[in-house]
This record gives structure tokens, C-alpha cells and sequence, in this order.
């Protein structure tokens, strides 16, 4: 009995995916100094890509709806971090208005994702 639980953890933990999102393709900024984010528990991602299109956890959505969804999600869960993964290519008119609308929804912890730049 005991070696067919075994075999059976065994099939279901090869075969199991765990799926990871990568969201839109965005090119991330470098920087010199890189904060960990200190906990994943509580974190929306959101990617904005160079052509404007937002993703807020797997769902593309034009920026107008940024806000709602925002709110919901800070309604259910006050701890909420947004993480913003913006490409460098992104305009400042486009990321300005992403700031609007977080503040908007009271999303005012922001975590901006970047990769480590090479050491000069």
C-alpha cells in the first residue's frame, strides 16, 4: 500500500505544472541599486508594455479600468502592494497616467521592478 501512495505522489508531482506568468513582453530598466521585494503574499503585478497595453495579473485592460480594478483589489486586501513593471521604452505621459489612476484607487505602495545594471 504504502509504495503505491509513493508512486502516486511520484506521477502527480512530475506531472504537475506550475504555471508562471511572464505578462507582456516589457523590457525593464537598469539600475545600480536593487531592493528586494520583501514579500510576494500581498502583490498585484502590473506590466505596461512600450505600446501601452496594461496587464494587472494576467488580464490586459485598457487604462481607464486601471482604478476599479485597483480598488477591488486594495478593498480586499489593505496590504496591497502594486508592483509595476513598466518598459523602458514606456512613454512618462503613459506612466504618469498609471500613477493617476493608482492614486485614484488608494494604491499608494509601488514597487517599480528593474534589472540589475552592469557593474562600470
Amino acid at each position: 500500500m504504502p509504495d503505491i501512495i509513493f508512486m502516486l505522489l511520484i506521477f502527480f508531482m512530475v506531472t504537475t505544472v506550475l504555471r508562471e506568468y511572464e505578462g507582456l513582453n516589457v523590457f525593464l530598466p537598469q539600475a545600480r541599486k536593487i531592493e528586494r521585494l520583501e514579500s510576494k503574499r500581498h502583490t498585484s503585478h502590473i506590466f505596461v508594455s512600450k505600446d501601452g497595453l496594461i496587464s494587472i495579473d494576467d488580464k490586459i485592460i485598457p487604462i481607464d479600468n486601471v482604478k476599479h480594478v485597483m480598488y477591488d483589489k486594495r478593498v480586499a486586501d489593505p496590504q496591497l502592494t502594486v508592483s509595476l513593471k513598466a518598459d523602458k521604452d514606456a512613454t512618462m505621459e503613459l506612466i504618469g497616467n498609471m500613477h493617476n489612476e493608482l492614486r485614484e484607487a488608494d494604491a499608494l505602495k509601488i514597487n517599480y521592478s528593474s534589472k540589475v545594471a552592469a557593474p562600470s
